[in-house]
């Protein structure tokens, strides 16, 4: 008995061998039938959201394998990572998401697909026009928005309450605004407190920040058809004066000279700020009871403008294309266009809080539960506009960071004068693209 009881135990362990063989066999010829696409990213913040993202897509298309390759999350580190490789006409890369300053640059350069044939007109009405305009360069179509960012005005709700004033339309009534309030407020307490405070070192959220004042007084920074610049002009001069003699050392705080978007947040989540211009993302940070002084008292509006302008706020955000070297487009299409999708932008909103480019989904129940502010920041995305849009856009940012830097800091810059400097420049940079 004892004999046959371990011979019986043998046979047991030799079939569950065997069926583990054949299992990997037929793994290994599985692996072998399916199409493998490379897909690099920069590393996201909310990784869970990324993992379940890919999981569905295999489950899904079992023919197709993704193989991530997770870049620095650095926007710049990440764009120094990916051109590289398509420099190189590397063919491990597939698919890749883009910041929004560089579908120009990658369609001049031939490293991005056109999708104009994949991505017809049709479809690509169900996204807002901003995000659309920034994929575009010379008629053709080089990525497919994934999420956006927008500059936003949040503001001291409680306090704005308090002096009986609505969210400013105009610039000048900000100024006002917060003068009243910071007067009195301080006047009854000896607490620190500012109007504004925003990005203005020299950086590329300086241009961001600029371009929306320039834009809202009805100004240009670049005309993409006649490669002119509107720096010198009148709209653009007097909202350049506006930001140095309003709000640098008067409505803002001197040291915002040297703020980007941690140190602009952090003025105003200690309550020591009434208005704040930031991205999207600071509305969770600014209401999170841990981290703020000011959670629950801060409301969210569009930027204000101009005396017979009208709002606009820099466009931020990702976008997918798919490589130009890829040896497998259509699978990378696939993908491309899943990863675009409504059902991914919904989980991306609800788990990382990022603001979908599709329009249906700002009337989605589920996204506006979990993000109340994006039923009013619709309104903002749909004012967003993409920065100037051509290949050589790091060299015309270097330009425009140097020359809005030295315009606001001091008194005595001549900024007609700087002005034209930069426009001629940056027509300089435009005319050796055309060529």
């Amino acid at each position: 008995m004892k004999k046959l009881r371990l011979f019986n135990i043998s046979c047991c362990l030799v079939l569950i061998c065997l069926m583990v063989m054949i299992s990997a066999v037929g793994c290994a010829k599985n692996d072998e039938d399916r199409t493998t696409i490379r897909f690099v990213t920069w590393k996201p913040n909310i990784q869970a959201a990324w993992d379940e993202i890919l999981e569905i897509f295999e489950d899904e298309y079992p023919d197709i394998k993704v193989i991530r390759e997770i870049g620095p999350h650095s926007s710049t580190a990440f764009h120094d990572l990916l051109t590289q490789k398509l420099k190189n006409k590397s063919t491990d890369v597939d698919v890749f998401l883009m910041d929004v300053i560089w579908p120009p640059e990658f369609g001049a350069a031939g490293w991005a697909m056109p999708l104009d044939d994949l991505f017809p007109a049709s479809e690509q009405q169900k996204f807002l026009e901003g995000p659309l305009l920034a994929n575009s360069y010379k008629g053709k179509t080089y990525g497919v928005p994934l999420f956006i960012d927008s500059g936003v005005l949040y503001y001291r709700k409680d306090l704005l309450d308090k002096y009986k004033f609505t969210p400013p339309k105009t610039w000048d009534e900000m100024v006002i605004q917060a003068d009243i309030i910071t007067t009195n407020e301080m006047r009854h307490d000896d607490t620190e407190l500012y109007g504004f405070s925003g990005q203005f070192k020299q950086y590329e959220g300086l241009v961001c920040d600029m371009m929306e004042y320039i834009l809202s007084n009805g100004g240009t920074i670049l005309n993409g058809d006649t490669g002119k610049s509107g720096l010198a002009q009148k709209p653009a001069l007097d909202a350049v004066r506006f930001v140095r003699n309003k709000i640098i050392g008067r409505a803002a705080p001197k040291g915002v000279l040297t703020y980007q978007e941690p140190e602009s947040l952090d003025l105003f989540i200690q309550g020591k700020a009434v208005f704040h211009r930031n991205w999207p993302y600071a509305w969770r940070v600014s209401n999170n009871s841990e981290k703020s002084r000011v959670a629950g008292k801060v409301g969210i509006s569009v930027l204000p403008h101009f005396e017979g302008g009208r709002s606009y706020s820099a466009l931020g955000g990702w976008q997918v294309g798919v490589s130009r070297y890829s040896e497998n487009k259509e699978a990378a299409w696939v993908f491309a266009s899943f990863l675009t999708s409504s059902r991914v932008q919904k989980i991306l909103a609800l788990k990382a809080g990022r603001a979908p480019t599709r329009k249906d989904l700002y009337s989605d129940e589920d996204i506006l539960k979990a993000n109340p502010h994006f039923h009013d920041m619709k309104d903002v995305f749909i004012t967003a506009y993409p920065r100037p849009g051509t290949p050589l856009y790091p060299a015309v940012s270097n330009v425009l960071q140097r020359y809005f830097s030295k315009a606001i800091s001091g008194s005595r810059i001549n900024i007609k004068r700087e002005g034209r400097a930069a426009a001629k420049e940056i027509e300089k940079l435009i005319a050796m693209e055309k060529h």
